[in-house]
């Protein structure tokens, strides 16, 4: 059997695991359609590779307004790797007591909102820190985390707490603990991770079923579509009518940055 086959056989599993979730990403879903019906957002958080999941939610082709995608470059942008702007500082940051604070003064917090909260491993202080603030803000908070890497791990806390401490719903991406599921002989450590494939799946499912929660209430999302299936026309218009939508709403959330 070729590793390809293999990885494959293991993202099947995912989706399997993904599948008997069902009923998570359908509550999650429901929580972020109150949230969006109410004119507020959904606050979406991960520090480093898990900033991808945050921007598969919004904005992008197949998303729609009622996300405040939180990307602090400082935790995501290490393109570099090395040098200035890295990896080390984003890993080391990452862990920084009280960062996630300064992160939230930015918003005007209500307990209409609701989270999305990233994190694989789940032992960054970072994103438990933000999981931890909002909940004390009277938001709920989804959690997605690879449960047996998360169960693996040691919290970076000075207590010991994890992402999942402070959420009121956990999503498991289904990946093992390391995240890499690939063994190559003659090579004594594994390559080729299956979170984010679980991640992935587990936010597009959630979209899904709340496009459908909001379009059966009468208010029907303002999808970004490509012009190959609309027409340039009507792609244009989508697009300029979801990023105003994107704009007002952010605009109650600056309104009253500081008072929660």
């Amino acid at each position: 059997m070729s590793l390809t086959t293999t990885y494959l056989g293991k993202c099947a599993a995912i989706i399997a695991s993904v599948e008997s979730q069902e009923a998570a990403i359908r509550q999650a879903a429901g929580w972020f359609a109150e949230t969006i019906l109410a004119g507020r957002m959904v606050h979406t958080f991960g520090s480093g590779h898990s900033r991808i999941m945050v921007e598969e939610m919004w904005p992008r082709y197949g998303s729609f307004p009622g996300f405040n995608p939180i990307v602090e470059l400082s935790l995501t942008n290490h393109n570099n790797v090395v040098g200035a702007n890295g990896q080390r500082q984003a890993m080391f940051l990452e862990n920084v007591p009280g960062l996630a604070a300064r992160i939230l003064r930015n918003f005007g917090l209500d307990q209409k909102d609701t989270a999305l909260i990233i994190s694989s491993s789940g032992c960054n202080v970072v994103p438990v820190e933000m999981a931890e603030l909002l909940q004390q803000a009277g938001i709920k908070v989804v959690a997605v985390v690879t449960q047996a890497h998360l169960d693996a791990s040691t919290s970076k806390r000075a207590d010991g707490k994890k992402l999942t401490d402070f959420a009121d719903l956990v999503i498991d991406t289904g990946a093992p603990a390391g995240d890499s599921m690939i063994q190559v002989k003659g090579l004594d450590t594994p390559v080729s991770p299956g979170s984010t494939v679980g991640g992935v799946m587990i936010i597009n499912s959630i979209k899904a079923e709340l496009a459908q929660l909001l379009t059966n209430a009468g208010h029907p999302p303002k999808v970004l579509t490509a012009g190959c299936v609309v027409g340039t026309e009507k792609a244009t218009a989508l697009f300029e009518a979801a990023y105003d939508e994107h704009g007002r709403r952010l605009a109650e959330l600056y309104k009253f940055a500081g008072s929660s």
